[in-house]
């Protein structure tokens, strides 16, 4: 198998521009994923999160998995477990308003960075949505203005551990499944692994490097591309030893954006006869997702084709 693609975002800013962003168009076109290093987020930063994250896990979620999950789950389970994950999660928002000061059991510390470590995270994001626009041939600002909605996208992170599992034969960290939504930020533990995607027909890791950041494009991205660019199956395999950490930060549409493929690629594309993807309003296809998370996406694609005809197109609002 190929190198995993990990690109170095100094090489934006001098003669290597040029070979980084044919780096970057070949991540979302053939792997669906990449790795980020030096992305501007202060290493000081990140490890500080590491260690509050796995810190608070110890002190405020762990017993309570071992409570839940992990007595249940595998108690006399011979086949393998398919309804349910090896995880431990609780999920922050941060746009269109946060829910950092509701979250229970987080210390002033925790809180603080955590918000800190957001703004970071949405400026990249937003970055890279630009720099896919640029490969696309896509105006400066289409993918951001496309998931602004009336109230801007929505940002969030879900804050994982996948703790030790006695039995990873017979549970997944996390099923197979692809990001509906629009681009993922990930900052994961670098000592444990257990990401995987899928390339053709094989299982990749995604290895674990220090102070990087992960990205994979969602659903959402798959369709303003008509294809182009795809989500891409992936999940985690259960350890049976380590504690991995994982906080996965979604950049999403807003709930009433009107996603669609963008005109201009459908004119150059137009010659292909290629199948045209759906329109719909995001938050009905999060709706949709809900129940068939854990399912192929093709048939969500097929399902939003249903409620097409309802969708009023109207302009792209702008920030």
């Amino acid at each position: 198998m190929e190198n995993f693609p990990v690109i170095n975002m100094k090489n934006l800013n001098g003669n290597k521009r040029a070979s980084t962003m044919e780096h970057i168009k070949d991540a979302c076109e053939n792997w669906g994923f990449f790795e980020l290093v030096n992305h501007g987020i202060p290493h000081e930063m990140m490890d500080t999160v590491e260690r509050l994250t796995k810190g608070h896990y110890k002190k405020c979620m762990e017993q309570r998995f071992k409570e839940l999950v992990a007595s249940k789950a595998l108690e006399g389970v011979q086949a393998e477990v398919t309804d349910m994950d090896w995880e431990s999660t609780f999920f922050l928002r941060h746009l269109p308003v946060s829910n950092i000061s509701q979250v229970p059991d987080l210390d002033d510390e925790y809180r603080t960075l955590m918000k800190e470590f957001a703004v970071r995270l949405e400026k990249l994001a937003e970055e890279l949505l630009d720099l896919l626009c640029e490969n696309l041939g896509l105006g400066k600002g289409y993918l951001k203005k496309a998931f602004y909605g009336s109230k801007g996208p929505n940002f969030g992170t879900k804050v994982s551990n996948y703790p030790p599992c006695p039995k990873p034969e017979l549970i997944k960290g996390l099923r197979p499944h692809t990001d509906a939504g629009g681009i993922i930020l990930l900052f994961q533990d670098d000592k444990v692994s257990g990401l995987q995607l899928l390339k053709g027909d094989q299982w990749v890791d995604v290895p674990p490097m220090k102070h990087s950041i992960v990205v994979n494009l969602g659903d959402q991205l798959e369709v303003i591309t008509n294809g182009k660019y795809k989500s891409v199956l992936h999940r985690v395999i259960a350890q049976t030893d380590g504690n991995r950490m994982s906080l996965a930060s979604f950049y999403n549409p807003g709930n009433d954006a009107v996603i669609y493929p963008a005109p201009a690629l459908l004119e150059k594309e137009a010659e292909e006869r290629k199948e045209v993807y759906p329109k719909f309003v995001f938050d009905d296809y999060m709706k949709l997702y809900a129940g068939l998370k854990f399912q192929a996406k093709e048939p969500r694609f097929e399902l939003m084709k249903n409620v097409e005809a309802n969708v009023t197109m109207g302009p792209i609002a702008t920030a």
